[in-house]
């Protein structure tokens, strides 16, 4: 089970926007809205509440949680802290996104901590989002959380 922690986490690592905004990448598509949601309802011009975004955030985090669920069922687990962490990343990357970081998850299996937590950090994420992914390495090498 994630802690309490991980939906405030997500609010402040995603930020609130009530208009939807392009990509910053492709100038485009996929645009994001809220509190990092994407999808195939999201588009120029798009304004959300803060209400409605903290809704579809919920629902966000459900569905990243069942979708570790079917696709990395060991993530259960992990102690809380560290459930925070892997859910983070997968909100940010996608799933199929933190199934790529072979390296670290193999390391989690085998509770070597500061592996994992290089694996993080070393990230082509972490160059773009680089105090989002120091803290969840620091919460990765110590499963204590970081605020």
């Amino acid at each position: 089970m994630t802690t309490d922690n991980l939906t405030d986490d997500l609010k402040r690592d995603e930020g609130f926007e009530a208009i939807a905004y392009p990509d910053p990448k492709s100038g485009g598509e996929p645009w994001t809205i809220g509190y990092g949601h994407t999808g195939r309802e999201v588009h120029r011009g798009l304004v959300w509440t803060r209400e409605f975004a903290e809704s579809v955030l919920a629902a966000d985090v459900a569905a990243v949680k069942r979708g570790l669920d079917t696709a990395l069922r060991r993530w259960r687990t992990l102690d809380d802290v560290r459930q925070d962490v892997l859910a983070n990343l997968a909100f940010n990357l996608g799933v199929s996104g933190l199934m790529q970081f072979h390296r670290m998850l193999t390391a989690c299996w085998g509770a070597e901590w500061d592996v994992a937590a290089a694996e993080i950090e070393n990230s082509e994420a972490a160059k773009e989002l680089p105090l989002r992914y120091d803290r969840l390495a620091e919460q990765m090498r110590t499963g204590v959380h970081q605020p």
